[in-house]
């Protein structure tokens, strides 16, 4: 899995009052729902991360 980072977030009120409606009706969290945005956004525009290999991933350990 890869790693996580945390960090602030300033967003507008009623954007996260949608997002939060949206993650309840699709059964996430916010934060869950704000990643699953974000990951397709970038799939759409042809910007995903590309994983490491495993070698990679091992020696962070």
């Amino acid at each position: 899995m890869a790693k996580k980072k945390a960090f602030a977030l300033r967003i507008n009120e009623d954007m996260l009052k949608a997002i939060e409606k949206w993650a309840s009706d699709e059964f996430r969290s916010t934060n869950g729902q704000i990643e699953w945005i974000l990951m397709k956004t970038l799939k759409e525009a042809k910007r995903e991360p590309k994983p490491k290999s495993t070698n990679e991933n091992e020696s962070d350990s």
